[in-house]
């Protein structure tokens, strides 16, 4: 985790609208107030799942292991602390409001994995073997979604990329998709991306996402920001939600 004096100037601005900017984006005037309309907004929960919070005991590691569990610790503290919360908080509001909360996660179809993406196959951190069915590939027990919520199941970094969620999206009517989860530089923003291709509006939750460092994480907010979304925190957001209408 970075310390304070190394957080990038952006963290400091006084508003959403002039924070994460990067080279491309420095002088421009600022963004608009987004225009989200009842029903018309969802909530996206990208891989939150349960294989990145099991924890195994150090003590039954080797040093190099040990080492590389300890290096991961401030991403585990803010998904405790931060992340995981402010999601929490995120759906409770969604629901309230009669506005979508949609998940995506990744988990494979067939046993050995064979319909996994290349990036989900490549030797390194990313090679993920998650089956459908298991323990390991459901949403978080704090997150989980209800019966009558959409899931996709993907085999790849972007939610779009090889399921129906853009389908989805569009017979429901939405305009505006909501992102949050993990990891912020990888299937965050291959979502993103994916979305700002296919003219959905994008709001990323800086406070509902996280990297593997927040180093990482500021970086990729800083990327996609103005061009493939608009990056706020939680608390501005919630100023722009539209309420259940009064009957």
């Amino acid at each position: 985790m970075t310390s304070s004096s190394d957080q990038p100037a952006s963290r400091e601005a006084p508003s959403w609208k002039t924070g994460w900017r990067s080279f491309y984006y420095e002088g421009a005037p600022e963004a608009p107030d987004p225009e989200l309309l009842p029903g018309k907004v969802a909530l996206l929960v990208i891989d939150v799942q349960n294989t990145y919070f099991d924890r195994p005991d150090p003590a039954t590691l080797a040093p190099g292991e040990r080492a590389r569990q300890a290096a991961w610790q401030p991403f585990h503290r803010r998904m405790d602390e931060v992340v995981v919360p402010t999601i929490a908080r995120l759906i409770e509001r969604f629901r309230a409001d009669g506005n979508h909360v949609m998940f995506a996660r990744i988990a494979a179809r067939l046993p050995d994995g064979a319909d996994r993406s290349l990036s989900q196959k490549k030797p390194g951190w990313n090679n993920i073997l998650l089956a459908r069915d298991a323990h390991e590939s459901q949403v978080v027990p704090a997150l989980a979604p209800r019966a009558d919520e959409i899931v996709v199941t993907k085999t790849t970094d972007s939610a779009l990329t090889g399921t129906n969620l853009r389908l989805l999206l569009t017979n429901i009517g939405i305009t505006h998709v909501v992102a949050v989860g993990v990891f912020t530089d990888q299937c965050v923003s291959s979502t993103v991306r994916s979305l700002a291709d296919e003219s959905f509006e994008v709001i990323v939750i800086e406070d509902a996402c996280a990297a593997g460092t927040m180093e990482l994480h500021d970086q990729e907010l800083r990327i996609i920001n103005r061009i493939y979304c608009e990056v706020m925190r939680a608390d501005d957001l919630i100023g722009y939600l539209p309420e259940r209408p009064v009957k």
